[in-house]
């Protein structure tokens, strides 16, 4: 296989992906399965990389059940082979096949899932492809840089969210994995005295490893990374914070803000009924209003402020118990607005909210309704503001989504929050959003404040700042820009000769 003269050989090894690139493979529309941001971002980068002629190769899980086309899932014994051409390697094992999601799963299924992408991937596809460039991403990849350190390969590691899992030794052979390959480049639970001390009781933290093994690190922030290696986050692991923290020291760890997709943009989406740009948001966005209320039943009033929440409703992370503290109250004191609040997410707290509109009668205010990728869509498009009290957060897209498409992000100021919002200044024309600094039901209840008061001016005055966050957001939170940094990363570990 003959390396490209334009740059490196680059081995993109993800467990999630939204799509495919169509020049990657004319079974492209198939190839989708998509968890979180992760599957978006890798879509981004990888059509992004493709799109400029990089040499860019695909690892991914063969999700045999997710990629079947309607015609197979009409007939459920027959299977539908997919073409996937020579720059997609699907790795294959039944503990794909049939899974019903990414990581719809035990965490101890999911342990073996990651293990057989590392058997396929170490055994198979790295050989067969040849790369001059690694680039995987979270903990199901963790252990592949210690394999590539062995190879001479350089990798880059990308941490998008901090989780983990642990394996010993022995878990690496019964899944088929050599760890005594690369043993002394993982990260162990205890330091490792040899290879048969270790073998059966000192697990090895794949997440870790990765960030060990790796060349370089890069998280999906800058200001997310500061806040790891600084131990200001209690659900981070110490040795995360202390890896990173030598990894930045050295100068081989790094921030990249992540981008949404480019098929979030009102312009052009094909789920919503009416396409708009900055110029007529004002006049599109009471219809789509309309339609959203009209879907989720709640009263239809084109003048309500609407509250949208996309992400996950994970307790933990998302801060969602914060809009559950103050969610009866808001509606209650804006209901001469009729402010109504809608939720498209799956999680944990779904039950919590569905109580409290139970318990105070606001079914045609307040609407929760599972996670669909049309109705998300939907729900930006008729939305004012956009939910985001994370406690913590790497990067989040739903912010940067919901500024393209005129929906103000009200944001605990963390992370990558930090780095994508900037509290609203309407006497300068500055800022995008809504930023409470301090993690309570009380700062999330002051920025929804500061919201309703920016949505009760005049529509004058109003609506130009909306406009004007619109451009500035296609511009600040570009795919091309994303792809450019990822460039330049790949071009510090380019180990080739220059002649």
């Amino acid at each position: 296989m003959a390396k490209s003269k334009k740059g490196p050989r680059i081995l993109f090894v993800t467990p999630e992906i939204s799509y495919v690139s169509k020049r990657l493979s004319v079974d492209a529309e198939r190839l989708r399965a998509k968890a979180g941001g992760l599957a978006d971002v890798s879509a981004l980068l990888v059509h992004g990389l493709s799109s400029t002629h990089q040499d860019i190769h695909l690892a991914v899980p063969h999700y045999r059940n997710l990629f079947q086309d309607e015609g197979s899932r009409m007939h459920p014994g027959k299977r539908s082979r997919i073409s996937v051409g020579n720059r997609i390697h699907l790795a294959e094992d039944c503990k794909f096949y049939r899974r019903g999601g990414v990581y719809q799963a035990s965490a101890d299924d999911l342990l073996k899932s990651a293990l057989a992408f590392t058997r396929d991937l170490v055994n198979h596809i790295i050989p067969r492809v040849q790369p001059d460039i690694i680039h995987c991403n979270d903990w199901m990849t963790g252990l592949i840089p210690a394999e590539a350190k062995k190879l001479g390969i350089p990798t880059l590691f990308t941490i998008h969210n901090i989780h983990t899992q642990k394996a010993t030794l022995a878990d690496l052979e019964d899944a088929g994995v050599s760890g005594g390959d690369f043993w002394d480049e993982l990260y162990f639970e205890n330091y490792p005295q040899s290879f048969d001390e270790s073998f059966w009781t000192n697990p090895i933290d794949l997440l870790a490893s990765g960030i060990m093994a790796s060349d370089h690190v890069n998280v999906v922030s800058p200001t997310f990374l500061d806040e790891i290696i600084t131990g200001q986050h209690s659900k981070i692991p110490g040795n995360i914070s202390h890896l990173l923290y030598e990894k930045h020291a050295a100068g081989w760890a790094s921030g990249i803000v992540n981008a949404p997709d480019r098929s979030f943009d009102p312009q052009v989406d094909k789920y919503i009924p009416v396409e708009y740009g900055p110029r007529r948001h004002h006049t599109a966005k009471p219809e789509l209003k309309k339609d959203l209320q009209q879907r989720m039943m709640l009263k239809v009033d084109s003048k309500a402020p609407v509250l949208f929440w996309p992400s996950r409703l994970d307790p933990i992370q998302k801060g969602c118990s914060l809009l559950a503290e103050i969610l009866y109250q808001i509606t209650h004191d804006y209901s001469h607005l009729g402010l109504q609040v809608v939720m498209i997410a799956d999680g944990p707290y779904q039950q919590n909210f569905q109580n409290i509109v139970n318990e105070h009668s606001l079914s045609d205010r307040v609407a929760i309704h599972p996670f669909s990728e049309t109705l998300s869509h939907i729900g930006y498009g008729g939305s004012d503001f956009v939910f985001m009290p994370s406690s913590f957060e790497p990067c989040g897209l739903p912010q940067m989504i919901g500024t393209r498409y005129g929906a103000l992000p009200i944001a605990h100021a963390t992370g990558g929050l930090i780095d994508t919002v900037k509290h609203l200044n309407v006497g300068e024309s500055s800022g995008n959003g809504f930023l409470f600094e301090h993690f309570s039901a009380e700062g999330l209840r002051w920025a929804v404040d500061q919201a309703m008061e920016f949505y009760q001016l005049p529509d004058e005055v109003r609506n130009p700042q909306i406009a004007r966050v619109m451009v500035e957001s296609k511009e600040a939170f570009s795919d091309k820009r994303v792809v450019a940094d990822y460039m330049e990363l790949y071009q510090k570990l380019d180990r080739r000769p220059t002649s």
